[in-house]
């Protein structure tokens, strides 16, 4: 079900018509509030959890949201959850409701109902929230070059690693594969994506 079609089902509920959660058993107050608090990746039903999940302080960072963030939104499609994923990630920042609302061709209206719980903070595109992560699986060696810390020796044996031992699987994978020093590696993680 996309969002529109969530949103709308919910208008009609609101307006005195039978919906979504009528057939659904409610779940204990203090199970749902402990399910919501609890785990980060519950997806949330119900206008109602959503109240419930602000009034615990729950919050989406609209510009450091990733897939699994926006999949927690009642009726986000996994379509549009990549197409914020990736336009946040191609520099474009959302600066409000409206904005949002535009990138997914909504009227703003749509969207105020799922508001609480959005937060919209700016960064700097120079900071190390805003940095271009490479994946040293696939990056090149004139890419990797670009990294602090990285020259073209140690750019070749990542590359020459990955390719006769398999791909990285993490940090802590990559380090020990390429005995790193922690210096290196502490320059690194702020670059790098898996």
């Amino acid at each position: 079900m996309a969002l529109l079609d969530w949103l709308n089902l919910w208008n009609g509920i609101l307006g005195g018509r039978n919906g979504l959660g009528g057939n659904r058993p409610a779940l204990p107050w203090q199970s749902l509030k402990a399910k919501i608090a609890n785990d980060p990746y519950y997806r949330f039903h119900t206008l109602e959890e959503i109240k419930l999940a602000a009034s615990l302080g729950i919050q989406i960072d609209v510009n450091m949201a990733g897939v699994d963030d926006w999949l927690r939104l009642p009726g986000v499609s996994i379509h549009q959850a990549r197409s914020l994923t990736q336009l946040v990630e191609s520099g474009v920042q959302f600066y409000s409701l409206d904005d949002l609302a535009a990138a997914l061709g909504l009227p703003v209206t749509r969207l105020q109902p799922v508001a609480p719980i959005l937060r919209f903070c700016y960064y700097e595109m120079d900071s190390l929230d805003r940095i271009e992560r490479l994946d040293p699986n696939s990056a090149t060696i004139e890419t990797l070059q670009r990294l602090p810390g990285v020259g073209p020796v140690l750019a070749r044996a990542i590359v020459r690693h990955r390719t006769s031992h398999g791909r990285y699987r993490s940090l802590v994978d990559m380090q020990q594969r390429l005995n790193l020093p922690g210096q290196t590696t502490a320059k690194l993680m702020h670059y790098l994506k898996f």
